[in-house]
């Protein structure tokens, strides 16, 4: 179990850019295909924006065509959360950080079949990557 990071929203608001806190802490979208992460190639791994926590790999990134990075499967279970999600008037599964619960976006189950058939559709916002060199 990953120990929480707790934080008042006025020491998020310090830490992260406007947009960063709009996503992570309001559980904002990102406009599709805006993102910094949407066609990146980088092998690294993709962590947290808010806290450092590693979520994913680029080995399992792929190009889902929604506009948002997308991966089959997240670095190590338990590093993210999974949270019924019933606004917008539909039913989805919000994919949160396990350390601070900052908002990362959905998963759903149209992903590669020959994998999990998962595809956690994150916002690039919600992200830094990690090259595998450092």
């Amino acid at each position: 179990m990953v120990e929480k990071i707790h934080k008042s929203e006025s020491e998020w608001r310090e830490q992260l850019t406007p947009e960063q806190y709009r996503i992570v802490r309001e559980h904002g979208t990102e406009r599709p295909f805006s993102g910094e992460y949407v066609t990146s190639h980088e092998d690294g791994t993709y962590c947290c924006v808010a806290c450092g926590q590693p979520l994913f790999s680029s080995d399992t990134k792929f190009e889902s065509g929604t506009g948002w990075p997308s991966f089959w499967d997240v670095v190590k279970q338990g590093n993210v959360e999974l949270v019924e999600d019933h606004s917008l008037s539909m039913r989805r599964t919000e994919v949160r950080c396990a350390r601070c619960d900052a908002h990362l976006g959905h998963v759903f189950e149209d992903g590669p079949q020959d994998k999990t058939g998962l595809r956690y559709c994150i916002n690039s916002v919600a992200l830094k990557l990690q090259p595998h060199d450092e």
